[in-house]
């Protein structure tokens, strides 16, 4: 039976998992960085994800289905995630840097429909084995296993996590603190950065030990200003989301209100995935029975 996020968000080791994903976004970040922001906000997290689900969705048969910029911006505009000329503004974007083609005969006609580059499913077909990985870690399950030995299962998992998410309020618009990092250009990247670095068996009742944090340098790795980078660390210690611990080098740290509320978040979209999992692998025994 999937887990719920009720439970997820429970378990005292689903901070680990949240920490294993976390690290590997990071990892994904730095071997592609144009590719990686396109998770660093929510807003491009739920462009990314309908645009893929929309292209795996495609049927040669059914002419109105696929990804075109129409498409994706009717389903974007109907849960007022973005305008229509951000939705447009992002393809072309995707186009400009080939994580997007035009399918083979499509460049000239209309609606014009688009296919996702290789490096697009690669990358995707990743993200999908971390949250995998991040589930067993907590249950001992074998869904990375299955995964990896099943890898077209991504094409059936992942329209459904995309649909169920933006469908879901709960992750669609995060709660106020994570609110203030994921709305904000690249603070997607910024909290991956710092939950792969907390110290989980800190005993502090109100925080979580991150280390020294370079503001410049980090605001450097993720392509954004420092003044960018500055506004959003003075924001959030006024919400009292983190601060730094008095010293030679002044230390970091992360309220466990702010880490405990962005696993409540998290636990919804991991929930999604596990669902998607599940229903997916049903799928295929039933295909092999």
């Amino acid at each position: 039976m999937p887990l719920r996020a009720e439970d997820l968000a429970a378990d005292p080791k689903f901070i680990l998992g949240i920490r294993f994903h976390a690290e590997r976004m990071r990892t994904m970040y730095e071997a592609g960085p144009r590719l990686a922001r396109l998770l660093a906000s929510q807003q491009r997290w739920l462009l990314t994800q309908m645009a893929y689900a929309l292209s795996v969705e495609r049927d040669p048969a059914d002419s109105s289905s696929g990804l075109t910029a129409v498409r994706l911006t009717n389903e974007i505009t109907a849960y007022k995630v973005a305008s229509r000329n951000t939705v447009l503004s992002f393809v072309d974007e995707l186009l400009t840097y080939r994580f997007i083609a035009y399918e083979p005969g499509e460049e000239r006609k209309r609606p014009r429909h688009f296919e996702p580059a290789e490096i697009s499913h690669q990358s995707m077909y990743g993200w999908l084995c971390s949250n995998l990985v991040a589930l067993d870690l907590l249950d001992g399950g074998e869904r990375t296993a299955y995964f990896e030995s099943h890898p077209a299962m991504a094409r059936q998992m992942q329209p459904r996590i995309a649909r169920n998410c933006l469908a879901d309020q709960r992750w669609r618009e995060p709660p106020e603190q994570v609110g203030l990092f994921l709305w904000s250009d690249a603070g997607g990247l910024i909290v991956d950065n710092l939950m792969s670095r907390i110290d989980i068996e800190e005993t502090d009742p109100e925080r979580f030990f991150v280390g020294p944090v370079d503001s410049r340098a980090l605001a450097a790795d993720f392509m954004m200003s420092r003044t960018h980078m500055q506004r959003l660390f003075a924001k959030a210690v006024q919400k009292e989301c983190l601060g730094w611990e008095a010293g030679k080098k002044p230390v970091l740290w992360i309220s466990r209100a702010f880490v405990e509320e962005y696993c409540r978040w998290q636990a919804v979209k991991f929930a999604y995935v596990d669902e998607a999992f599940s229903w997916a692998k049903a799928e295929l025994d039933d295909e092999a029975t």
